[in-house]
């Protein structure tokens, strides 16, 4: 079982170091060739404009139609915003997989970055998390599990 991860930019090199030290097989996928035999994808946190300008038509393609036959996905931080159904202020959907409404940046600018801990769904109390210019979801669709909150008001998944 090969698991990819977009390697376009953002924390790339912190998802092989986990997924190396969990002994799973990984593979970088910068095209939509590159995608081919993957058991899942990890979309990583980074840059979503930035992403969407690097990738290839074809890439979003290929990531749209696997997203439609049930491809699993794990998205961090900007992988999330590439996998919500809508965009606060954007008229398009990236891949739109995730039946959720997201506001980018929604947590400030980079100096408002924090850390703190929340309750986890399935994880556990006191799990330590960071949010960097963190998107906030504000709309859930039927059939989404929200595994953590902040604050009563941003839900993240």
């Amino acid at each position: 079982m090969t698991i990819g991860i977009l390697g376009l930019q953002g924390a790339v090199r912190e998802h092989i170091r986990c997924l190396s030290r969990l002994g799973t097989e990984w593979r970088v996928a910068k095209r939509a060739d590159e995608l081919d035999g993957l058991a899942g994808m990890i979309l990583p946190g980074g840059e979503s404009t930035t992403i969407s300008l690097l990738a290839d038509g074809a890439l979003f393609e290929e990531l749209c139609r696997l997203a439609n036959t049930g491809f699993p996905f794990f998205g961090t931080c900007v992988g999330m915003i590439l996998l919500a159904t809508k965009i606060e202020g954007q008229e398009n959907a990236y891949i739109g997989a995730i039946d959720i409404t997201i506001a980018r940046n929604a947590s400030g600018r980079q100096v408002n970055s924090f850390e703190t801990t929340l309750q986890v769904k399935e994880i556990g109390d006191d799990v330590p998390v960071v949010f960097i210019r963190a998107p906030y979801v504000t709309r859930v669709g039927q059939g989404v599990l929200t595994l953590a909150e902040h604050d009563g008001r941003e839900t993240y998944l």
